[in-house]
């Protein structure tokens, strides 16, 4: 369902939807390239949605340390706000607010996107300004709406700390800032939910999809939500503009800064509101929807994006069928970011 045209030029395929994005601040310098999971192949060639792929292999030092930094709230000015403050993985990988509160109480200015599956995204937060989820992890850390830090003060309470110290050791030169760009980051890329009945579906489970799901699906193929939510994540792999038959921001009021999307990044006027296109996995869990969190319900962010991208008024049969197969699309979370 939504927006897509690769690596900054907005294409004009149509799609059904906006429904998750990407947060916080700007990227910083990368500690390493990021590792390639292994791939999953698809169940038939004739599909366009693949099944998750397996855990890539990783150091679980390593990803044990990433997890425990994603929890800690001493990378933040105030040492209240960590990563998951944003991100509680018991809620979806996100936080169910339109905009986050951050360090000192501060709001923020766009919506948290879910953190699950999140390393199978081209580029990370909604106006992709971040190649890798290295780049992506320092920009909450130093935003002063966000965590509200600098690295030199996170570094020194880390430090600080023998059982860092020592879980640091897993690493080549300690507490460092790259070690915790890659702690983290190889953290997230353990965060797949698979094992969703869709994927069952495709691996050859005929009886994982109910009827109105398996309705849904062609539902979702027939009226051009496919054209850019499509691969393993379904979705996350180009950009688009929000608005392709309809000027939604003109419609909505009061545009702001935030909403301009990837022309923050490029000042190209043809990627004005061009955002990421989001993954539809567990979107179920994520609401609300939009870079502006105005969508309350996943049937009004379908009706929305349907009229908007797609220049369609769905039935709300036609709606009830889409959402049962986005509903197939959630995989397991408790078994994601597990000890491995």
């Amino acid at each position: 369902m939504t927006l897509g045209v690769r690596l900054g030029r907005a294409s004009r395929t149509l799609g059904l939807g906006c429904i998750l994005f990407s947060c916080n601040q700007g990227p910083t310098s990368s500690a390493r390239s990021e590792p390639k999971p292994v791939e999953t192949p698809r169940a038939t060639s004739r599909e366009p949605l693949e099944a998750l792929p397996p855990l890539p292999t990783l150091d679980a030092r390593v990803v044990a340390l990433g997890r425990r930094l994603f929890h800690e709230p001493r990378l933040s000015g105030d040492g209240r706000v960590s990563c998951s403050s944003c991100h509680a993985l018991e809620r979806g990988g996100s936080d169910s607010k339109p905009f986050s509160m951050g360090a000192s109480k501060k709001v923020g200015l766009i919506n948290a996107p879910t953190v699950y599956n999140s390393a199978l995204n081209f580029v990370q937060f909604w106006d992709g300004r971040a190649a890798t989820l290295e780049e992506q992890i320092g920009g909450p850390i130093t935003n002063p709406i966000e965590m509200g830090s600098s690295w030199e003060k996170a570094l020194a309470a880390l430090q600080a700390d023998p059982s860092y110290v020592a879980d640091f050791s897993a690493l080549p030169g300690g507490v460092t800032e790259p070690n915790v760009r890659r702690a983290i980051a190889d953290f997230e890329r353990t965060l797949l939910t698979r094992g969703s009945a869709f994927d069952r579906f495709l691996a050859g489970d005929e009886a994982a999809l109910g009827s109105e799901a398996r309705a849904g699906y062609e539902m979702f193929k027939s009226v051009g939500c496919i054209a850019c939510h499509q691969g393993r994540n379904v979705g996350g792999n180009m950009f688009q503009r929000f608005g392709v038959l309809g000027d939604y921001f003109k419609d909505r009021g009061h545009v702001s800064e935030s909403d301009y999307g990837r022309y923050n990044v490029t000042h190209n006027e043809s990627d004005r509101y061009v955002f990421r296109v989001p993954s539809l996995r567990n979107v179920v869990h994520t609401a609300p929807y939009f870079h502006d969190g105005s969508a309350e319900t996943l049937t009004q962010a379908v009706q929305v994006m349907a009229r908007y991208q797609l220049g369609r008024k769905l039935s709300e049969e036609q709606v009830k069928e889409i959402i049962a197969f986005l509903t197939s699309l959630s995989g397991d979370q408790a078994k994601a970011g597990a000890k491995i």
